[in-house]
């Protein structure tokens, strides 16, 4: 029956020796390359040895053949002396260099139920030392499957010049010469060895299969899912018991959290992100028990420990890695951060000059205080964009494919999508050193008029005399023109002009001097600048008066117009002067006129005249 088998075992070997995956059939070539070239070495440093020896020996025989005065005899004796020396000195040179070899190479491990039980160093025939050590772990695996096992049918044979360990008729493996040199060890000494070994390990790997063996590690799993159990347990509590003290003593531990006079987070807000917190930090630590834990389990049994061996280092490799890039960009990273620091040094100075020259304390001829702080702003975002320039390369992935793919789209995205408002960037830069305007101005933009309350680089924004805030974008108003009521009020003066149109029948003289005194009576007009007026046209049935009249108060334009026109319907109505302006049409017969009653020549009385003076021109 176990001759059968042993029939059988060889018939599987071969079977499973011709259909091994073809990668371990072509296993690390290099390794047995350095083993063959190793094995060659101390089959040289075994010849010299013999060689040396059998000198050795028959100077040895020569020098006891002859007599003690003989001259003869001390020339051999000399000649051994020199041998011994030479020998000795070969030996040491040839054995540094074979463990430098050994050094290198350490073998094809055996390895049929997970751990190493020894190591192949050298071919045998046709086989090269990988083959031998996967024809061997086969074999012993399939002799563990063997319900006929006997310990002691792995014997120790002599073949010829080798030693074989032996399986009833199955050849386990043969001990050769090069397997001696290789252990500095005699043949029949190493097979021993290594047949204790294998009977060892069968006998552990066939006792880690018994149904004593699977019982206690059944009982060590039950163990450990109760201690698991409790622990979560455990966990649980922690955080109930956590959680209502937070309640209990909230107004102890928990009062919001406030940045300055900012109230940043509420008691109520502060509690919830706390609760938040608490969950999700038990959820974590219950899973990395449940981690921990699950290595245990697996490791318990010998078929589920490999699954423990892999969850170990799909955590491990991860972290390893991250470690290892995190190391690797130290250098990197520092170097970003001195380009950061070095940009931000350069801003602050930028700043401290922007604020030296708006306060007047730093003066550049030709260089406006109002250009100060966008100048710097320009001068802040080149600097950036330096810098990002600069620190890319740096960046993490930067020379991937895919971090190249994206930055080219999100460039292509920003381009289509941002052209207007890049436009008005440009608008705004130009209008800030073209200095049409400033904060506070009284402008009109196209039909908007307004006091200028915000210029940025987009957009302008103007409150009307309605109280109505407008944005315009600074495209719009460097493509059209703009008026700027209040650049010129206090040194030269707005000319404020209205126009009326008299008839023929009144002296322009006249009406001169009534337009002027209206305007001198006019809050807001400045009283030592005379005004002045102009005859605009000579029209069908009248003509057209324009009185000019200068003001600093470019803000009160609008009160400034509505006295103007009060005062020159008062005192032409006082003179007893029609207005016929813009255009006055009525069927008249000639008996009257629309001259009130109270202004009748007859009944008027022209009042003084007195000028109002502003105490705050």
């Amino acid at each position: 029956m176990r001759s059968v088998f042993s029939i059988l075992l060889t018939i599987l070997t071969i079977h499973q020796g011709l259909a091994q995956d073809s990668s371990k059939v072509s296993q690390d070539s290099t390794t047995n390359a350095q083993l063959i070239a190793t094995t060659r070495l101390l089959r040289e440093s075994d010849s010299l040895i013999r060689a040396d020896a059998a000198t050795k020996a028959a100077l040895e025989q020569q020098i006891l053949q002859l007599s003690n005065n003989n001259q003869r005899k001390k020339e051999l004796e000399q000649q051994l002396a020199v041998v011994v020396q030479a020998d000795s000195l070969k030996k040491i040179r040839q054995r540094e260099r074979i463990l430098q070899m050994k050094a290198l190479s350490q073998g094809i491990p055996v390895a049929p139920f997970g751990d190493t039980l020894f190591r192949v160093y050298n071919k045998l025939g046709p086989f090269k030392p990988s083959d031998r050590a996967a024809n061997i772990s086969r074999k012993l695996q399939l002799i563990e499957k063997d319900p006929f096992y006997s310990p002691d049918s792995i014997r120790v044979v002599p073949n010829e010049n080798n030693v074989d360990v032996v399986y009833n008729d199955l050849i386990i493996q043969t001990i050769t010469d090069d397997d001696a040199l290789w252990l500095d060890q005699d043949k029949e000494q190493v097979a021993t060895a290594y047949a204790a070994l294998i009977r060892k390990a069968i006998r552990q790997e066939k006792a880690q299969h018994s149904v004593q063996y699977i019982l206690v590690r059944l009982g060590w799993l039950a163990l450990i899912l109760v201690v698991l159990g409790f622990i979560i347990f455990g966990i649980n509590r922690l955080f109930r018991a956590l959680r209502k003290r937070l309640v209990r003593e909230k107004d102890r531990y928990v009062k919001g959290v406030k940045v300055k006079n900012y109230a940043l987070l509420n008691q109520q807000k502060q509690l919830s992100l706390i609760y938040s917190a608490l969950g999700v930090a038990r959820i974590v630590l219950v899973l990395l028990v449940l981690y921990i834990t699950l290595p245990l389990i697996f490791g318990i049994f010998p078929w589920t420990k490999g699954i423990a061996d892999k969850l170990i280092d799909w955590t491990l490799s991860p972290i390893k890695s991250i470690l290892q890039g995190i190391f690797s960009y130290l250098p990197k990273l520092l170097t970003i951060l001195v380009i950061y620091l070095v940009t931000r040094l350069l801003i602050r100075l930028v700043n401290y000059l922007a604020s030296e020259i708006a306060c007047g304390n730093l003066k550049i001829n030709g260089f406006y205080t109002d250009w100060a702080w966008p100048t710097a702003s320009g001068i802040k975002f080149l600097l950036y964009a330096f810098m990002f320039v600069v620190i890319f390369p740096y960046l993490p992935g930067s020379d991937s494919k895919v971090f190249q793919g994206v930055s080219v789209f999100l460039g292509i995205l920003f381009s289509l999508g941002s052209s207007s408002a890049i436009s008005n960037v440009v608008a705004g830069f130009v209008i800030t050193y073209m200095r049409p305007f400033k904060i506070g101005d009284r402008i009109r933009l196209g039909e908007i008029t307004g006091d200028v309350i915000e210029k940025n680089l987009l957009v302008t924004r103007l409150r009307t005399t309605k109280n109505e805030e407008i944005t315009v974008p600074n495209a719009s108003i460097l493509n059209g023109h703009t008026v700027n009521f209040t650049s010129s009020s206090k040194d030269l003066g707005l000319i404020l002009h209205t126009t009326v149109t008299i008839g023929y029948d009144v002296p322009w003289k006249q009406v001169h001097d009534l337009l002027t005194r209206a305007a001198l009576a006019t809050d807001g007009i400045q009283k030592d600048r005379q005004p002045f007026v102009l005859q605009t046209a000579l029209n069908d049935f009248s003509v057209a008066y324009e009185i000019n009249a200068y003001t600093e108060k470019s803000h009160q334009m609008s009160e400034i117009y509505s006295l103007l026109n009060q005062q020159i319907q008062d005192h032409f109505n006082e003179a007893g002067v029609e207005i016929m302006s813009p255009q006055y049409h009525a069927h008249r017969d000639g008996n009257a006129t629309t001259i009130p009653a109270s202004y009748m020549p007859g009944n008027y009385e022209p009042p003084a005249f007195k000028v109002k003076v502003d105490p705050k021109p």
